[in-house]
């Protein structure tokens, strides 16, 4: 199978006769890289593409939660857990939650993405009635007056109790592998998800994570996972991937990912990206703590706007969006 990876171009003034990348208001494309198991990459014009290749790679994805995708959107991580690897137990309380959350939103999140089980490499599972005891009552109130909720789990009893109190997207780290009743719930409930990649469950996924080639493996995974959840009724406009940045994967599979991140626009859904203060974050940058992680964390939010993605799943809000502000004005020259 050949995928196509357009190759990302800013600045001004934008080329004659580039496209719009997956959409994008920055980010535009002449030529694409085909790659192919066993073969060279080859770099070819996008005069010599197919016409529904061009549509799929430079279209702009429909809109998700009512937010247009011509530019990256902001989803604040909200961790209602007590070991999550960077702000476990900080968020536990209900009242520390939702002004956390409330905090978010004011500094521009656009989605608050709140999940109360740690999918940290090593982290064990916890029942179904704990994680909704947890995320309930903080989705409710959040709900209730904030941005839209995404909630982050595997489990769809878990799911059904954050949609009925009032969350309105859900992403599966599991891509609805863990629990083949989560593909049924969201098509019935016809609300957007997010489908992200992992090799293997937190427990065990960083013990020795092995792949042919780690980035057409993982477009394979999500391609098969997309499949699945049409097959299941959810139509491909309402669905959002994630690359799984740090899901068994070592630094040197992120970094791959990470360099050629516009290759996902090849399946033609909205793109997601999650890799705020991970591990690998720190070990280039020289620090062990997941909190000193944000300059390099912003680095990397940066690198894949230029990459055409659509939402940054992150930490530190205000900071993204002040990155992203200065970014899109020294591209184009312009502000707002």
């Amino acid at each position: 199978m050949t995928r196509l990876r357009p190759i990302p171009l800013t600045g001004v003034p934008r080329p004659a006769g580039a496209l719009p990348l997956a959409g994008s208001a920055t980010v535009c494309f002449l030529q694409v890289e085909r790659l192919r198991r066993g073969a060279a990459p080859e770099i070819v014009g996008i005069a010599d593409l197919d016409p529904v290749d061009l549509e799929r790679l430079s279209s702009r994805r429909p809109p998700v939660l009512n937010l247009t995708l011509d530019r990256p959107r902001l989803m604040g991580i909200l961790n209602v857990t007590p070991d999550s690897f960077s702000d476990g137990g900080r968020f536990l309380a209900p009242d520390a939650a939702q002004a956390r959350a409330a905090a978010m939103a004011a500094d521009g999140a656009e989605v608050i993405d709140i999940g109360g089980e740690s999918t940290r490499p090593g982290a064990a599972t916890v029942p179904a009635e704990e994680e909704i005891a947890r995320i309930a009552p903080v989705i409710r109130a959040v709900a209730a007056g904030g941005p839209p909720v995404s909630v982050d789990t595997r489990k769809a009893p878990v799911a059904a109790a954050a949609l009925a109190a009032g969350a309105a997207l859900v992403n599966d780290v599991s891509a609805f592998a863990y629990d083949p009743d989560m593909a049924g719930l969201a098509a019935a409930r016809g609300v957007p998800v997010c489908l992200m990649h992992a090799q293997g469950r937190p427990e065990t996924m960083q013990r020795d994570p092995r792949y042919d080639d780690v980035l057409l493996d993982v477009l394979d995974h999500l391609e098969d996972r997309i499949a699945a959840a049409e097959a299941a009724g959810i139509p491909r406009r309402r669905i959002v991937i994630d690359p799984g940045i740090g899901f068994g994967k070592t630094q040197e599979h992120n970094l791959a990912l990470l360099a050629r991140l516009s290759a996902f626009h090849d399946l033609g859904c909205a793109l997601l990206l999650g890799a705020s203060r991970k591990r690998f974050i720190g070990t280039i940058g020289g620090t062990g703590v997941a909190e000193g992680r944000g300059p390099g964390s912003l680095a990397v939010a940066l690198a894949a706007a230029a990459q055409g993605v659509h939402f940054l799943r992150v930490h530190d809000v205000a900071e993204t969006r002040q990155a992203l502000a200065l970014w899109r004005a020294a591209t184009t020259g312009e502000t707002g």
